[in-house]
Order: C-alpha cells, then structure tokens, then sequence
C-alpha cells in the first residue's frame, strides 16, 4: 500500500481513514486516481465536495459511496454517478442482514478486506467487469451459513469468517499455517481470474505443465482431499496443503500468495523498510528510487526483495513472542507456478 498525506496540512493518513487526525478535513478513497482524496465541504447539505489541492480529475466534485452511512466504506464516486455506490461496494450482490445483531460489524471487516483486494485489482489493471457472455462480472454474497467459494463469477463469503475466533478455530481444525479474511478474497478472486486468464486466452497447456489437469473430477478431489489430508510430500510441489487437492485449488492459492508477496513488498517499500538481498545489510532502509511494483518489477526481482524481507518479518515476529509473520517454504516446482502468475497478470493487465 502507498503512502498518502492529507493535501491540507501534509499529514500522514491510511486507507481506511475518513477523516485528517491532525486537521479534521475530510478523507476518502478516489478510486480513478487511486488515491486517498481531501474534501473540502460541500455548500448544501446533501451536496458534493470540492477536492482540496492537486490537479487530479479537474473540477470534478465527489461524493461519498452509498454505503458510507453504515460505516463500512471511505470511497468517493463522481458527483454525477447515479448508483450512488463506489466502484468496490457496487461488486456487492448481498450483503449480511443488518437487522441481526454482529452482521454490521462483520461486514464492515468484510468491506475491509475486499476494498484492499479491489485495490489490488486496479493497481495492477486486471478486468474485473467480466467478458459477456462468456465471463459475468466479479459480484461478492456476504452471508451467514454458506460455503466459501465460487461459482460463475460469484465470490461467497460467510460472514462468520470476519469472527477472528470462528476463523482461528478453523485454521486449527483445518490445521492451516495461515488465515485470514483477505486470504480468502485473494484465493476465491484466484478461481475468477483463471476463467479470465487461462480459460478464456486458452492457455489451458501452460497451466496443465505446472499445475496438473483441472478436468479431473473437482468434488471427488475435494471430498478425498477433506478426508485423507494432502499427500505426505506436499510440500515439495505446493505453497500449501490445500494447493495440492485439485489444480484448480493449487492455482488459486498460488495467485493469492502472489497477491499476499506483492502487496507486501508494495508496502514495505513505501515504509522505507525493505532489506535487498545483493548489496546490503539486512534491514537497512531502502534508499533506491520507488517504482511500481504492481507494473514494473520482474518474478526474480520480486522474489530477491521477498526473501529478504520474510526472514526479516519473521526475526520480528520472534522477538515479539509471536508466531511467524510467514510460514511458508517456497520449493522450486511452486516459484514456478508463481513466475507463471505473475507472467499471466503482467499480460493480462490493461
């Protein structure tokens, strides 16, 4: 995540603020600049605001998403949009029942996490909006009591995965190393990109030389995946043990832990504390020019910046008493499939 600074008074500000700490302007997410926006107020109640400094979009005045009064959304849509809803919240096809108690508070995490994921999304310039017919639209259900998952386009979420307790007893009961709301978008966001990706560009042979035949049969390879556990030699191949029940599932964990590296090392950088693995000492500030990370960087690149930068978070992660902040093994078979996602987004972006 970049940095962003209150146009008002130079202040630092992050992306889910609403407003400035150190001067009390207004702050939102402009999702066509792809930055954190200062408003100044608008002249009537129920009007648009005047965005404060910059040449950015003009003259053109900003309104806060729909979605803004239950306090689970800091995005800006142009005064003239007539959905009233941001680019990310306008994804949204159900959203939990407000009216039980809990659900305001879960799906503002739930936003949380997913607005980081759009983000993500037009950093790198992927196409969400669908290919009709072939491909609809990624749309999102936040329910209570389904299935995780994915199906035409629609990504599921149950809403009892924003409870940290719920989501910690069945990273246990799975016996996971790692779990999280955003996790899940980014893997269930992997399934929709392969029909966008792979399917439709038909470069279904490249898949199937890295990460196996997808036509074998996906529920009997859940089922036995669910009741046997992963084969003893996973690790070998895999970035995880549910990457190795089906091909499907392996592409879609290995394009959320892309998205995991990615976002990561996006931030580390913009903190100014990302350790290189040739030329300098371990935690040292970064001191070369920033670039786009989403755009411009090259697999091995990437990856001679991720090392360094997991050994260093984990170090931190122990000397805090905590587990690791990354506990994973990377083995070569699974740095390809990775170098392949990321050769499929770089080509897939607009």
């Amino acid at each position: 995540m970049k940095n962003f600074a209150c146009a008002n008074c130079g202040s630092r500000v992050y992306f889910e603020n609403v407003a400035c700490l150190a001067c009390g302007y207004r702050l939102g997410f402009d999702a066509a600049t792809l930055t954190m926006a200062t408003l100044a107020g608008p002249r009537s109640a129920g009007g648009a605001y005047r965005r404060v400094g910059g040449k950015a979009r003009g003259r053109v005045r900003l309104r806060y998403c729909a979605n803004t009064v239950h306090g689970v959304c800091n995005w800006l849509t142009p005064e003239g949009d007539d959905s009233g809803l941001c680019k990310a919240c306008d994804l949204n096809r159900t959203i939990p029942n407000l009216a039980e108690p809990g659900n305001l508070k879960a799906w503002a995490e739930l936003e949380r996490a997913k607005k980081r994921l759009i983000y993500a999304l037009l950093r790198f310039g992927l196409p969400y909006e669908g290919q009709p017919p072939a491909v609809r639209p990624m749309t999102f259900d936040f329910v209570r009591d389904a299935a995780t998952g994915h199906l035409d386009g629609v990504i599921t979420i149950d809403v009892m995965e924003a409870d940290a307790v719920e989501r910690e007893r069945q990273r246990q009961h799975f016996q996971e190393s790692y779990r999280s709301l955003l996790g899940h978008l980014r893997h269930e966001s992997g399934h929709y990109f392969w029909t966008v990706l792979i399917d439709t560009q038909g470069r279904h042979e490249e898949f199937r030389a890295l990460f196996g035949d997808e036509r074998q049969d996906y529920p009997a390879a859940l089922a036995r995946h669910h009741a046997e556990g992963p084969p003893a030699d996973w690790q070998n191949s895999h970035v995880s043990a549910y990457a190795s029940a089906h091909p499907w599932e392996d592409w879609a964990e290995t394009w959320a832990h892309y998205l995991h590296m990615v976002a990561t090392l996006d931030t580390a950088e913009a903190q100014g504390m990302e350790p290189r693995a040739a030329g300098l000492t371990l935690g040292a500030i970064w001191p070369f020019k920033a670039y786009d990370i989403y755009r411009d960087d090259s697999f091995g690149a990437l990856m001679d910046r991720w090392i360094p930068l997991t050994l260093a978070m984990n170090n931190l992660s122990r000397s805090m008493g905590h587990d690791d902040f990354y506990p994973f093994v990377i083995p070569a078979p699974a740095c390809a499939k990775l170098a392949f996602v990321h050769e499929v987004v770089r080509r897939g972006a607009g």
